[in-house]
């Protein structure tokens, strides 16, 4: 049985075996959540992202912890909000799905979670919300493997945006 849980918490902290970094385009460091994990997992994780050239808004990388209590991380970029017209929640939702698979691939029985565009690249924390819990459901519904999904929150607007979609999965 899988569980989710929503937290307060520094995501470079958590030992799981793998967090997920709202990464930018080069992959190789930025502010926000990259910026902390990046710095928490020293310069190897500098190295192994270098060697990666880069990804896609929408898609998702896998490299190693480094000096991080995960055993990987899961890099994913996140879009821009310019509105909502702009296939932003498409590209968000396919985020999900792309960490979900490199997740499933790895076989892996844990992972955690920022809350991806919602700090510098402006999405709404609602929307953005909606669709990582919609998005999560919808994985565990067809995974024996990942056991635990965890949102880890730095601020009080993600953590009560998702505890208010927790207990819609009871219905």
């Amino acid at each position: 049985m899988s569980s989710i849980k929503v937290i307060r918490a520094d995501i470079t902290t958590l030992a799981v075996d793998a967090i997920v970094n709202a990464a930018n385009n080069s992959l190789l460091g930025g502010g926000g959540v990259d910026g902390a994990i990046h710095t928490a997992a020293g310069p190897g994780l500098l190295d192994e992202c270098r060697k990666i050239g880069g990804c896609l808004t929408g898609e998702a990388r896998i490299t190693g912890g480094h000096k991080l209590p995960a055993r990987h991380v899961i890099h994913t970029v996140g879009p821009i909000w310019r509105g909502g017209h702009n296939g932003e929640p498409e590209l968000l939702a396919s985020c999900y799905r792309q960490c979900f698979l490199l997740a499933d691939q790895n076989n892996l029985k844990s992972i955690a979670f920022p809350a991806i565009s919602c700090g510098a690249y402006g999405f709404p924390p609602n929307k953005a919300c909606k669709i990582a819990m919609a998005e999560t459901v919808a994985f565990l519904s067809k995974t024996d493997t990942l056991q635990q999904v965890i949102f880890a929150c730095i601020d009080n607007t993600v953590e009560t945006e998702l505890q208010k979609l927790l207990p819609a999965l009871s219905d």
